[in-house]
């Protein structure tokens, strides 16, 4: 009888590709709506020069919102939805990838590893440019300036003001850069996102094998994966996070050098400076990863092809 501690990964050629996209669209919406405040004030927090506006996630929270409200929270959000398109590219991406590599190795750590890189190198050629944008929309602030460029006007952030301000963002960039600045920051995103996702997928398989190890062969598969995935993202943040701070700088202040961008993060900050932002990015982590890691697996249950739903076990 087989072992229901046993996790079974569901691979691409197990699901029913319509459903998988269908809900797969729907679940990623939700997921940004819950964690992109966070995602607002870690951006904030990194572009920030030492504590001059923040000290730190929760003060960031209470400053945005007493300002300019849940609104304040939100700035850029419509123009991030164009990332939904990143998305389902980034895991179509990963579940090929690892269904290609099954041909040259069976582990799991191998397929992981090389999927993720993949799967976070086609996604950001699509999703810097999208980022570019509402970074600087995040770093709008009433009466004041964080990022180079400040939209004309009213900064209320509803109706046609919003797209009135992407607008303003987009000409002020192609005059000031060209076509070249969006995609101004790319290589950091690349040696950023690359290795995240690379090792995250590993991590995230490990801590679930070694949590249904541990635990009763009743206890539902869902349960290990939802608190492995927030383990894996702390993990790979901790890792990866120097590099974001670096990243972030470069396409919000309009730096042309990864080297010389740190060089003067360091000077200014010492190495504590490529942990800021660090704690808004695992609170905005956990509980994404976990809606994440329990609506993606619960997506590829849901897309299972009819005749392999009674195989899986929940």
């Amino acid at each position: 009888m087989e072992d229901k501690r046993n996790i079974q990964i569901i691979e691409w050629e197990h699901l029913d590709k319509k459903k998988f996209y269908v809900f797969g669209v729907a679940m990623t919406m939700m997921i940004r709506v819950s964690v992109y405040p966070f995602t607002l004030i870690r951006t904030r927090l990194q572009v920030q020069k030492g504590k001059s506006l923040y000290h730190g996630t929760f003060d960031a929270f209470i400053k945005i919102l007493r300002a300019d409200g849940v609104t304040g929270l939100y700035r850029g959000f419509l123009v991030n939805t164009f990332t939904l398109i990143s998305g389902q590219c980034y895991v179509t991406t990963y579940e090929l990838t690892r269904k290609f590599v099954a041909d040259y190795s069976q582990s799991n750590t191998v397929k992981s590893l090389v999927a993720g890189g993949s799967a976070s190198l086609v996604a950001q050629s699509i999703t810097v440019p999208i980022d570019v944008v509402s970074q600087h929309l995040m770093m709008q602030r009433k009466g004041e300036k964080m990022g180079r460029f400040q939209v004309r006007g009213n900064l209320e952030g509803q109706g046609v003001v919003a797209f009135g301000q992407t607008k303003d963002i987009i000409r002020q960039i192609l005059r000031a850069d060209g076509l070249r600045g969006f995609y101004r920051g790319y290589v950091a995103s690349l040696l950023t996102y690359i290795p995240n996702s690379a090792v995250w997928w590993p991590f995230y398989h490990f801590y679930a094998e070694q949590l249904s190890s541990l635990c009763p062969k009743e206890c539902p598969h869902i349960v290990f994966q939802a608190i492995s995935g927030p383990l894996a993202a702390a993990t790979a943040s901790i890792l990866t996070n120097p590099m974001d701070v670096i990243r972030t700088r470069v396409q919000v202040e309009g730096k042309n050098s990864i080297i010389l961008t740190f060089r003067q993060l360091m000077a200014e900050e010492g190495p504590w400076g490529l942990m800021k932002g660090l704690s808004a990015r695992i609170i905005s982590a956990t509980p994404s990863t976990i809606v994440i890691v329990v609506g993606y697996e619960s997506l590829k249950k849901l897309s299972l092809r009819p005749e392999l739903v009674d195989s899986r076990h929940w």
